[in-house]
């Protein structure tokens, strides 16, 4: 029988933690839950873990500083932020200490679920596969996340920060649907679906980078980025036989 996955889960607020912990495993997680960062860190230097669901706001050593310390154990395991604070600088400051995604408080438990599924299908090795690496395959592309690169063949040009944002959520969410309100969220920090001129306006520019990637990726018909009618946007890639 093969072992569960082992999950990190972070959270200094009793109720939600117990309640994370019971839903994680009875989809059959082995879930270990600290409610302090020292707590935390402790138990990531003594096992192995799958995944790591962090708060930022933890008493003894906050959500940012033990995922820098757990980076610098480990480059790959995937480390996903819950947290109250939705602002943007929050989200790419947490991007930039080394999150793999980042989920604002309240969330539903079937979007948290979703989220981890999603990067624990692109991230967990099955026996003899190579480590997991920052670089996507897209059919006869590579984008190299790390370096903000995408390439085919020989020719290789440099996203701007917001085509490598964008791009790299929909690598992480490939053949599913990406939502609209989530990549504004993410990438134009835009926590609440108002109406008002800034939502427009950055609803448009999103628009506008999803048409320039598009260009990028038109080399290969197989890689195509469609619109999803009344939700957002899906990549749709080649998938392996």
């Amino acid at each position: 029988m093969d072992e569960p996955l082992k999950i990190l889960l972070c959270e200094d607020e009793e109720n939600l933690g117990n309640i994370l912990q019971e839903l994680l495993q009875s989809k059959k997680f082995a879930v270990t839950l600290c409610t302090d960062g020292d707590q935390g860190w402790e138990a990531f230097k003594s096992a192995k873990y799958d995944l790591c669901l962090l708060d930022i706001m933890m008493p003894k050593r906050d959500g940012l500083t033990l995922a820098k310390d757990i980076r610098s154990l480990s480059a790959d395991v995937p480390i996903i932020f819950l947290t109250a604070l939705g602002m943007r600088e929050n989200i790419l400051e947490g991007f930039r200490s080394g999150a793999d995604d980042y989920i604002t408080k309240p969330f539903s438990m079937e979007e948290l679920l979703l989220r981890i599924e999603a990067i624990l299908r692109r991230t967990i090795k099955h026996e003899g596969e190579k480590e997991p690496q920052r670089v996507y395959q897209l059919g006869r592309y590579i984008f190299n996340t790390t370096t903000q690169t995408l390439s085919l063949g020989e020719t290789s040009r440099r996203l701007t920060t917001k085509e490598c944002e964008l791009l790299s959520l929909l690598c992480l969410f490939a053949n599913q649907t990406l939502e609209r309100s989530h990549a504004l969220n993410v990438i134009w920090g835009l926590t609440e679906p108002t109406g008002g001129h800034e939502n427009s306006f950055s609803q448009r520019s999103m628009d506008v980078y999803v048409t320039k990637l598009r260009r990028m990726l038109d080399a290969d018909p197989r890689v195509e980025i469609k619109n999803v009618h009344g939700k957002g946007y899906k990549l749709v890639i080649p998938t392996e036989a």
